[in-house]
């Protein structure tokens, strides 16, 4: 019945304060205007992919009726001979996606950062212009791109602070604190009654706008992730409420206690992830990707300097089964065999230095990480991104898939063009499904 009473007295006062209940109003706004851009993300690269994919199957269609018609190729390109393992694998349309996740709505991550689709060609890299970070987050949110895990981990402690400032405050204040205590009985469990009640209250809207977010994709294809996400954004509630309840517990005053409040949200959303962010750079600068631009220019030009004898032993070494393989090496094909055997180099070339810039990620994220216990804002952000696969690792394996495929392309064109494999219609097929993940 006494916590009855507390819940009672506490509702009345949250329904008399206009100033918490338009707190609460903008919150919900923007968890509704944050879900939905995610939901647009979502739609508009599905949106996407399905175009590419009907493209890809347009393009198919016109080589397979050049080889029902017998011929090389296009008429205007008199040079394309689709016959060749060269021509027929260029024109084999592959496309490798990063598929959005229908959590996205929750979390866009990096989403916005990186390219989710990618043509594989020959001589593509995961690192290619169209691979490559666009955007930083702070410029996104400028934009208009905010989304629902900002307002948890922005708005919220926000909102707990507008619904929290004046417990205990304005009654001692007023003079009332000595009464309501001989009313209610020991200080803590009263205040601990009233903040309850607004973690409540908050839960609920929580709980309510991620089943709104729920409608607008497919999210409960996989309903553990929807609870592991709320129990994640729960844990960073309570993190927030203990830190207020321990400023109202011991503070004197409702400005005081406000201050306090606002200027540990200050700190915990913006200095110490700006500061460690600075640090990070200092200790780990950014990686500008020079070694991959050099060897793009500088070391394909190398490899197709070298002299042709050094390039077959090499070939030798780096493809092994060649050795075991018969071949007919004719004066007109050598000079294409061994051109083609060269993207080769240029690829391992690549690699080398995608490696690197790989290497320097995974120690700026490890040294990142060491940094979760003073930066618990990071963390929960990574651990959502995680959850709806809008993480770092989430795209780094997407570019490993994109290497794959790439080396899957290399190594056909090696082995078909090193035994002078006539391509047919009903090879180009084999190629159309190989090629692809």
């Amino acid at each position: 019945m006494r916590y009855f009473n507390v819940i009672l007295f506490e509702w009345k006062h949250f329904i008399k304060s206009p100033f918490k209940i338009i707190g609460v109003v903008l919150f919900i706004i923007c968890g509704v205007y944050g879900l939905h851009n995610g939901a647009n993300l979502y739609t508009k690269q599905n949106s996407e992919i399905n175009k590419l994919n009907q493209k890809a199957e347009l393009e198919k269609k016109t080589i397979l009726g050049f080889y029902d018609n017998n011929q090389k190729g296009p008429l205007t390109r008199p040079w394309v001979d689709i016959t060749k393992p060269l021509w027929a694998i260029r024109n084999v349309p592959t496309y490798h996606y990063k598929k959005p996740s229908p959590n996205i709505v929750y979390s866009t991550g990096q989403t916005e950062q990186y390219g989710f689709y990618k043509k594989i060609r020959l001589y593509s890299s995961p690192y290619d212009a169209d691979m490559t970070k666009e955007i930083a987050n702070p410029e996104r949110i400028q934009f208009g791109a905010l989304d629902f895990s900002f307002t948890i981990l922005y708005l919220l402690p926000l909102l707990l602070l507008i619904l929290l400032y004046d417990i205990k405050g304005s009654e001692a204040e007023q003079g009332f604190l000595p009464l309501i205590l001989v009313q209610t009985g020991v200080k803590q469990w009263w205040m601990l009654s009233r903040v309850t009640f607004y973690v409540i209250l908050s839960m609920i809207i929580i709980l309510v706008l991620m089943f709104y977010g729920s409608t607008l994709t497919e999210v409960f294809k996989t309903p553990l992730t929807f609870w592991n996400i709320f129990v994640w954004i729960i844990l960073y509630l309570f993190l927030w409420v203990t830190i207020y309840f321990i400023i109202l517990y011991f503070g004197k005053n409702t400005i005081s206690n406000t201050f306090q409040m606002m200027g540990l949200w200050l700190i915990f959303s913006f200095i110490i992830p700006a500061s460690i962010y600075q640090w990070i750079s200092i200790e780990q600068p950014v990686n500008l990707m020079t070694n991959i631009i050099d060897t793009k220019r500088g070391k394909k030009d190398q490899i197709y300097k070298e002299l042709a004898s050094t390039s077959d032993i090499e070939l030798l070494q780096l493809y092994p089964k060649l050795k075991q393989t018969e071949r007919t090496i004719t004066t007109a094909n050598i000079k294409n065999l061994r051109a083609n055997s060269k993207i080769a180099f240029a690829n391992v070339a690549l690699k080398t230095a995608i490696t690197n810039a790989e290497t320097n990620n995974l120690r700026r994220n490890k040294l990142i990480s060491k940094t979760y216990g003073i930066n618990p804002l990071t963390f929960f952000q990574a651990k959502l991104n995680q959850l709806t696969s809008t993480d770092y690792n989430s795209y780094k394996t997407y570019r490993d898939d994109i290497q794959q495929l790439i080396d899957i392309r290399i190594n056909t064109l090696i082995s078909d063009t090193w035994n002078t494999t006539k391509i047919n219609k009903t090879k180009y097929i084999d190629y159309n499904k190989s090629l692809h993940k």
